[in-house]
Parts: C-alpha cells; structure tokens; sequence
C-alpha cells in the first residue's frame, strides 16, 4: 500500500543530482528540477478539505488529529486553516449539498413533468441524502452533531440552504410556474423544514426518515 501524502506527486523520482556538482549558469528551475528532482509540496488547506470530504464520503469519522497527522502539519495548523472540526464538517455537508441539489435539479428540468421543480427537487434531495453511504455512517455515529449543525441557523448550512431555495422559488414564481399567498421568505423556510424533519427524523422521533413522506408534504406546499 502506498502510505504518501495523498497530495504526494505520484510520477517516479528523476535522478538525484550529486550535491557537489554546481548546475550551470543560466538554468530554468523546471531544468533544475529535472535534475534534482522535485521539491515536496506542502499541505494546504484546500488537501485538508479533500481528505475530510473524502474520509466522510467513505463513513470515516472526520478526525482533527488523524487529518493533521496524514497532511503532516500540526494540529494548530489545521485549526488555523478550517476552524473547528463543527466548521470543516458544515463546509464538507454544503458542498455535498450543493452538487447535489445542482445535479438534481438539471435531471428536474429535463424531465420537463408537470408540478413545482422545487417540490420534485428538494423530494430528490432528500431521498438522495438518505441513501448516500457517508450521511448515513455520520447519522449513525453522531445522529445529534449532525441535526443541530446541519438545522441550527448559527452553523451556517441552514441559512445557505433557506436563500438557496428562495431564489428557486422566486425564478419559478417570476415565470408563472408557482402561485402562493404565502410570502416566498417563510415558503423557503417551511419547505427546508420539512426536509430536515424528515432527513434527521431519527435524531428528532426516533423513527426511521422516509423520503416518500416528505416528497408527499412538499408536493402538497409547493403547487
């Protein structure tokens, strides 16, 4: 197994230059390099992300000490670039969320079906989030961690997922595609609720989540 720094350069080793062999005037570092070999590269905190999101996609807890020890940088480091480990795990869950959602939503429009894209793509989301191997690992282990940073305004993910929904909103109603009484801030607001009721439904009743019930319940919000 190959134990290097995932971030290690993976093509072989050139030739080691003999340390008393002055190169000549005149050289590029690329022709320098070629002769010396590559310098290693260090860490950063974009490698400390890619390592957390991918440790969680494969239902591995994402730990702060086991991060710093593979990346090769001291703890303090690592808080420095990521903050908490609270902080690392939201900017982890957003941008799963957000490619997701993104995803789905180009398979919503495609299908061109009759109803709200937004109730068929937060339906999606939901059944998507529940299947996905990493969330269901993380809501097995720490089912509480993940409720309040994921529903707690103060995480910051709720609020993101709240302004992205209201500006699906917002487009669907400028194009005729959704009329409502209710103002399109606390439509956004209920509608996000609904999927975290229904995602953490475990950490909140204790019952199993099923997304064909949140699909039901969105669908009759978003007509």
């Amino acid at each position: 197994m190959d134990h290097r720094a995932p971030w290690a350069d993976s093509s072989p080793p050139g030739p080691r230059a003999d340390p008393q062999v002055r190169p000549p005037a005149g050289q590029t570092v690329l022709q320098r390099q070629l002769r010396a070999g590559a310098p290693a590269r260090r860490a950063t905190a974009l490698d400390a992300f890619a390592l957390a999101k991918r440790r969680f996609l494969q239902g591995e807890r994402v730990d702060m000490g086991g991060l710093s020890q593979e990346l090769r940088v001291n703890r303090v480091t690592l808080y420095r670039w990521v903050g908490t480990r609270e902080q690392l795990l939201v900017e982890i869950l957003w941008s799963l969320a957000e490619r997701t959602l993104s995803d789905e939503l180009k398979r919503v429009e495609a299908e061109d079906a009759e109803g709200n894209r937004v109730a068929r793509l937060l339906s999606s989301f939901v059944r998507v989030c529940l299947l996905n191997p990493g969330m269901r690992q993380w809501q097995s282990d720490e089912g509480g961690l993940a409720f309040r940073l994921l529903t707690f305004a103060q995480y910051g993910f709720h609020p993101r997922f709240v302004t992205l929904v209201h500006a699906l909103l917002a487009e669907d109603a400028a194009a005729g595609r959704l009329q409502t009484p209710a103002p399109l801030d606390d439509l956004a607001y209920t509608a996000v609720r609904i999927v975290e009721s229904y995602v953490h439904r475990a950490a909140i009743t204790g019952d199993e989540p099923d997304a064909a019930r949140a699909a039901r319940v969105l669908h009759a919000l978003l007509r």
